[in-house]
């Protein structure tokens, strides 16, 4: 991602935010800043990017909003001026218009559904490509589900305002699940060249930890944070200088940053007793034990296990299953983690997914059967589009291979 790609992401929900704020009309203001940006992407690498990016963004926007009003008819005794829609000093919000904006897209009138895709595009800066990709769903389909939700928006009157208190619990679960996707789109990106996108993970940290601060006594709130922080801190040491992926266990543990995992050990150590833990606090504290461990063989598997067992009571799902079956494998052999596996088998949401067969042919490979192993990795391969994990996988088959 080039320079002006990365500045642009980081401003686009702000430039979003700050008209919505304006004028309301999502539908109308979203579209300006899509326009907007494509203006920016075009010219800035050549003129080079202006000494205020994020009001240049506003004033071309504006100017896209202005034109369409005129254009319908709508606002014919409204008269819009560019200076009067340039940022000012006094206009800077204390609060974050990103944050704002979170929780407008959760609105309650959409399905939970295009809450996450509505979100995900006009706050994660994710392309409907992806957001299919993340949905497993065709892109005309995501594209038009993100339109109705836009539309539905527009219908409801919903103002760019904070929800009230009534609201916020509902609302805040579709934001930190939005968040929790956000990161692993960047963490792990679905499809192309690269296997991390450190502005999406940025983005979904920055912003989860001004949900935190709104909210500090929430505990889900701050175990997602720490699971975040947990897991961003392996970045250095996810991938080769070449790029090819290193798995957790083969990782370079001096690599991983060190700040970030201590805060996010601290945050979940003082956060798990306070009540009874959700899914990401739990999530959150299965993090913290890999990280604790200063070598892969001294990961204390048992409470690993433990803790997956009590995750998939409370927020069962089958990656839950998928990550308890290693765990099972890891202190029952794998023997055992693959009866575990089998139930996934039936699972139409997991039985064509990449990441079974790859596990499988890990525990197939524990187990010492070979072939099936290097059948599944193969598998795995095929079936994933990320290029960094099918490199890794038929890198893992050709290893079954030539040692045969």
């Amino acid at each position: 991602m080039t320079v002006v790609e990365d500045e642009l992401r980081t401003l686009a929900p702000q430039v979003l935010g700050t008209l919505i704020r304006r004028h309301g009309q999502f539908d109308a203001c979203e579209d300006a800043v899509q326009e907007a940006l494509l203006a920016a992407a075009l010219q800035w690498p050549e003129e080079g990017v202006p000494t205020n990016p994020r009001g240049w963004l506003i004033t071309v926007a504006v100017r896209r909003l202005t034109d369409q009003w005129r254009s319908e008819d709508a606002r014919r005794r409204r008269e819009v001026t560019v200076a009067m829609m340039a940022p000012t000093e006094e206009e800077v919000p204390d609060r974050d218009d990103a944050l704002t904006l979170l929780f407008l897209c959760c609105h309650p009138a959409l399905s939970p559904a295009s809450q996450l895709a509505l979100t995900l595009r006009a706050v994660g800066g994710l392309t409907t490509a992806e957001i299919a990709s993340a949905f497993l769903v065709p892109e005309a389909t995501m594209a038009q589900r993100i339109s109705r939700a836009k539309q539905k928006i527009k219908a409801a009157g919903a103002q760019f305002v904070m929800p009230p208190d009534a609201e916020r619990p509902a609302r805040l679960q579709v934001v930190l699940q939005v968040l929790y996707l956000i990161f692993n789109e960047g963490y792990t990106t679905s499809s192309g060249t690269a296997l991390h996108r450190g502005d999406l993970t940025a983005e979904a940290i920055r912003l989860t930890r001004e949900v935190h601060r709104l909210l500090p006594d929430d505990g889900e709130v701050a175990g997602l944070l720490a699971l975040m922080l947990l897991t961003e801190a392996r970045r250095p040491a996810r991938a080769l200088p070449d790029g090819t992926l290193v798995p957790l266990a083969e990782q370079d543990r001096s690599r991983w940053i060190r700040p970030m995992l201590e805060e996010g050990v601290e945050l979940i150590t003082k956060t798990l007793p306070q009540g009874p833990p959700g899914p990401y606090q739990l999530q959150a504290a299965i993090a913290a034990v890999h990280d604790e461990a200063s070598r892969a063989d001294e990961t204390d598997w048992p409470q690993i296990l433990a803790l997956y067992r009590l995750l998939g009571q409370v927020a069962p799902n089958p990656i839950v299953t998928l990550n308890q079956a290693v765990a099972t494998a890891m202190v029952q052999g794998p023997e055992a983690g693959l009866q575990l596996l089998a139930a996934l088998d039936g699972d139409t949401r997991m039985a064509k997914h990449h990441r079974l067969a790859a596990v499988r042919a890990h525990l197939l490979e524990m187990a010492g059967r070979r072939d099936e192993a290097r059948e599944w990795y193969a598998l795995a391969a095929r079936r994933t589009t990320s290029l960094p994990e099918q490199r890794y996988l038929q890198a893992r088959a050709a290893s079954l291979s030539s040692s045969r």
